[in-house]
């Protein structure tokens, strides 16, 4: 048995012409969607980068316990599990964050891996020199991450030297190498379309239009405030980078053709979030509600068993069902921790297998959708508490917990899900921002742009019920249920 899983990062729905994206030029994707299966119903669970990958390895909800950060000693890696009962599990990647402390394990639950550098901020190349740096349209990311960035892009001059050709390139290579071998798992992660809009010209060139301002490719985590034509060259720079994953991905397909791979190669396309581009008046994510555009993701599989081409599914589906899909395609039994399904029956014949899914971020809005019906649960007082984390593995993205964080831990008595271990119990780091949202229900059949927050107090209590439900699932911590302002 042989898999492949090629994840983009900030993969927009909207963007691709099998969903509706037909300004965006993106032929490689309807070309997958003619040979594999379209899911309409794929929602995100936890966010956003580390967590979604965190849900990859071990198929179950994190963020009611604990922000970004690595695997946790008790988590069952799907990679890993694969790699002990002999199979070869191989990353390549140019996604940054795995070299940072909030992911530093990931990567080593596999058999081998390679990196590309490069990506957005990443500290690559260690450049002294004055560096002048153009005229940025007023990103407040600092000077740092943007003269770092901007070093990173002179290595850059030719397309084949950027990270996500690389990346490509070193998938082939694994496929050409190893085709005709047997029991391997190939995964090819990207972190484009992710911002900044880094895209070559030729892609560039697909979308012309008038633009003589400031740089202006890497949008602010926060409301618009730019004119139309500014957001409007946003949105060109993003479908670029679109493209340029649209074509690499038409690689993998080319040579799952002319290697014959389709005869046995589950493959897997998926991404971990979308990005606002100015609907709602925001920019990205974290920040405000996890709308559609961010919640809402293309996911495609091609499964060699049951050979389905061109069909599209409605149910359900998460970013958790990809580890027990997985385990189950290699034979494999499904730890008892993971709370997915294997996908079989919804490819085979769009069997539902979720009544409703959970997602969202620590500390944030806890949301929960049923295909429907979204809805998302504000918590009750400004200050957002009470919020703890439960972790054996104490850091944020690029840095491990600062000590004043560690002076009043608790130990927390085990879950169900860590194998017997108490994990420490730390303050968390309340944000005021879903409060000042407020609660929000949307039904995405009659109002699919989420413009128009429903007040159904049947609708409501029903979303409650599938979120209290989920949540117990899940074993959240007795003050999520405080903060949320709902009964256990």
């Amino acid at each position: 048995m042989k898999a492949i899983m090629v994840m983009f990062d900030s993969l927009n729905r909207r963007m691709l012409e099998p969903y509706g994206g037909n300004w965006v030029h993106t032929p490689n994707f309807s070309r997958l969607a003619q040979h594999a299966v379209t899911f309409d119903t794929s929602y995100v669970g936890s966010m956003p980068c580390m967590p979604a990958r965190r849900e990859l390895h071990t198929g179950r909800y994190n963020f009611l316990h604990r922000s970004w950060g690595p695997l946790e000693p008790f988590d069952d890696s799907i990679p890993e599990i694969l790699r002990e009962h002999g199979i070869t599990t191989h990353l390549i990647s140019d996604h940054y964050h795995y070299w940072e402390d909030g992911g530093c394990d990931y990567h080593t639950r596999y058999s081998s891996w390679e990196v590309s550098r490069g990506q957005e901020g990443d500290p690559w190349k260690a450049d002294l020199r004055p560096t002048p740096l153009p005229e940025f349209l007023h990103n407040p990311r600092a000077t740092k991450w943007l003269r770092q960035d901007w070093v990173n892009r002179s290595y850059m001059a030719r397309e084949e030297d950027q990270p996500q050709p690389k990346t490509f390139a070193l998938g082939e290579q694994f496929l050409r190498t190893n085709h005709s071998q047997d029991n391997w798992f190939l995964t090819i992660e990207t972190f484009d379309p992710h911002e900044p809009y880094f895209s070559s010209q030729r892609f560039k060139d697909l979308y012309p239009h008038n633009y003589n301002g400031p740089v202006f490719d890497w949008p602010n985590y926060s409301r618009v405030t730019e004119t139309p034509e500014q957001v409007q060259h946003m949105r060109y720079m993003s479908a670029a980078l679109h493209s340029m994953c649209d074509h690499y991905l038409g690689r993998v397909l080319d040579l799952m053709d002319e290697l014959a791979l389709w005869d046995d190669t589950l493959l897997i396309v998926n991404t971990d979030h979308g990005f606002l581009l100015g609907e709602h008046d925001w920019w990205a994510k974290c920040v405000q509600p996890f709308y559609d555009e961010v919640a809402h993701t293309p996911f495609f599989i091609w499964d060699p068993r049951n050979r389905k081409t061109g069909e599209r599914r409605s149910s359900l589906v998460q970013t958790i069902d990809i580890a027990p899909t997985l385990l189950q395609f290699f034979g494999l039994p499904i730890p008892s921790a993971v709370q997915g399904r294997s996908l079989s029956p919804t490819i085979e014949r769009d069997e539902a297998i979720h009544e409703a899914g959970l997602f969202g971020q620590h500390g944030q809005h806890v949301n929960v959708t049923d295909g429907r019906y979204v809805y998302m649960r504000a918590p009750v007082r400004p200050d957002n508490s009470p919020l703890y984390e439960y972790t054996l593995m104490p850091t944020h993205m690029r840095h491990i917990f600062d000590v004043r964080e560690l002076q009043d831990i608790q130990l927390q008595e085990p879950f169900g899900f860590t194998k017997g271990c108490r994990t420490m119990k730390i303050a968390g780091r309340a944000s005021s921002e879903s409060h000042a949202f407020g609660t929000l229900l949307f039904d995405m059949l009659e109002d699919p742009h989420q413009e128009h927050p429903l007040q159904n107090p049947a609708v409501e209590a029903t979303m409650i019920d599938h979120l209290t439900r989920l949540m117990r699932q899940t074993e959240a911590p007795g003050e999520q249920y405080e903060r949320l302002g709902l009964a256990r």
